[in-house]
């Protein structure tokens, strides 16, 4: 038979090992809430003013491209060199327009992509060519266009290098970064390429 003593020293027992094990059950609860709580990275923007500027200029800037490729292989007399790398600039430069435009879209900025945005993708010195370029070009023929897509082309191909590049330092994006490390080395290929062809003419 226990002695009231004992009893006691039992029930003091008892209760402070309860007190325990609610006390490490509080303690493990503010664990679980600091795990599932958002961290500052996955609140961040994935995009800002720099990536919307280059991205919306860009989609001009490769319409362009496609645009004097277009004309330059609607021509039956142009050298065949000349006419696979203009094809190979199309084939290249519709799935980055069209990655592009979705991008837009999914920034809510569609409507500046549709309307060539609101950076200077037009200005000479991004290497667009002017309504009047354009026209010569669609009007000359055989060894002429030829040539003159090849000069037209590379001075296009620097102006995205540039843009290309000053996107890198300002922007944010890393689909759209990568881009345009994708455009510096592939366009700096191609204009070596050019230059190379010129001179064999």
């Amino acid at each position: 038979m226990k002695s009231p003593a004992s009893a006691a020293l039992i029930g003091i027992l008892t209760g402070t090992l309860a007190l325990v094990s609610c006390g490490e059950a509080d303690q493990e609860a503010p664990d679980t809430g600091a795990e599932s709580a958002p961290t500052a990275d996955t609140t961040d923007e994935e995009f800002n003013d720099a990536d919307i500027e280059y991205v919306s200029g860009m989609i001009a800037h490769h319409e362009q491209a496609v645009e004097m490729s277009d004309i330059l292989l609607n021509k039956d007399d142009v050298a065949p060199d000349v006419a696979a790398l203009a094809h190979d600039i199309r084939q290249a430069q519709q799935p980055e327009i069209d990655q592009m435009e979705s991008w837009m879209e999914s920034w809510g900025h569609a409507a500046d992509a549709e309307h060539g945005g609101h950076g200077d993708a037009s200005d000479a010195h991004h290497g667009m060519m002017s309504d009047e370029d354009l026209e010569e070009l669609e009007s000359s023929g055989g060894e002429a266009a030829s040539q003159l897509f090849l000069e037209q082309m590379i001075a296009h191909h620097e102006g995205a290098v540039t843009m290309a590049e000053d996107h890198l330092q300002h922007g944010h994006h890393p689909e759209a970064l990568e881009l345009s490390e994708d455009v510096i080395a592939d366009q700096t290929a191609e204009i070596e390429q050019m230059e190379e062809m010129l001179k064999s003419d």
